[in-house]
């Protein structure tokens, strides 16, 4: 594993890269050997949520600048590692949306250091329901598209009963698909959940791909800063970032 050091005016915060996702550990020891990330801003910032860096744009941005939008002209794949989770103090890749980026390829630079909230045990079923529904509508839309052509050809025929077979047979193969992800939540990150905090509902979406084990105290007066449009600090929060070896 890879250490590396994030300097900020409130202090420092020790990052350990997870060799569990190598790609993203190699992409952010170059970027920061090479000084990408060096006077960049923690351009957005939400309480009880996350800090998030990495835009190249925002280095000497003006304060109507909106961003986030800057990278190093490409991305990475997903590295979506079953046990690496958006504990309080996860390092993770930000990226664009399913709509527009649906096999969830991370950004090239830009990241965050989930703070999040605890959550008890009630509450975590109720999300875990919630994600596995949202998992289900989308292996039944993954399916759809699969056979995609079979269910134009059928509609194109009035086969009503046709489509009502193939579309329950996706539904069953859906459900199964998503029963087998089940339970999202072990009872190890239930506790880790319950008692330290985090953003679970981020599980299996985004690359988490490292860990504050120092300063998870300069993340918590990170969030808490005043922001503007955009969720960005009001005070610029400019960072360095060192490899350490």
């Amino acid at each position: 594993m890879a250490n590396i050091i994030i300097t900020t005016p409130l202090g420092d915060i020790k990052v350990r890269l997870y060799d569990e996702t190598p790609i993203h550990r190699d992409n952010f020891l170059k970027l920061a050997r090479d000084g990408f990330f060096n006077d960049t801003l923690f351009h957005r910032v939400i309480e009880n949520f996350m800090i998030q860096g990495g835009d190249p744009e925002s280095k000497g941005a003006s304060s109507e600048q909106r961003l986030g939008t800057g990278g190093p002209g490409y991305t990475l794949p997903a590295e979506i590692v079953a046990g690496l989770y958006h504990k309080r103090g996860a390092l993770a890749a930000a990226r664009m949306g399913d709509e527009v980026n649906p096999n969830r390829e991370s950004s090239g630079s830009q990241f965050y250091i989930v703070w999040g909230q605890t959550y008890n045990e009630p509450k975590l079923k109720q999300l875990e329901k919630q994600i596995l529904q949202q998992l289900e509508k989308q292996a039944f839309n993954d399916l759809a598209s699969i056979h995609r052509d079979e269910i134009i050809t059928l509609r194109r025929n009035r086969d009503h009963e046709g489509l009502t077979m193939l579309q329950e047979k996706l539904l069953q193969q859906a459900k199964q698909e998503t029963k087998a992800k089940s339970p999202l939540f072990s009872k190890e990150v239930c506790q880790v959940y319950e008692e330290i905090g985090g953003t679970p509902f981020l599980d299996g979406q985004y690359t988490v791909f490292g860990e504050v084990i120092e300063g998870l105290n300069v993340v918590e007066q990170l969030q808490n800063r005043t922001t503007g449009i955009a969720d960005r600090p009001v005070e610029d929060i400019k960072i360095q970032v060192i490899v350490e070896d």
